[in-house]
């Protein structure tokens, strides 16, 4: 099993910079409460500490 990371997106991206509504789109999050599970890597949590503000992140374990 390999962690895993719930990632939901908490707040807007209206009148955010254009390369943080890039950011939660390239993790597939585009609607408030959207949640999606990404694998847990270095490039997934710099994309979250980028947008912190917007997102809520948790672990869960993965079945792979």
């Amino acid at each position: 099993m390999s962690k895993q990371l719930k990632i939901t997106l908490k707040k807007s991206a209206i009148g955010r910079p254009s390369k943080q509504r890039d950011t939660l789109r390239g993790m597939g999050l585009s609607k408030i409460n959207k949640a999606v599970v990404l694998k847990d890597c270095t490039e997934i949590r710099g994309m979250i500490n980028k947008v912190s503000h917007l997102v809520s992140c948790e672990e869960v374990e993965g079945v792979e």
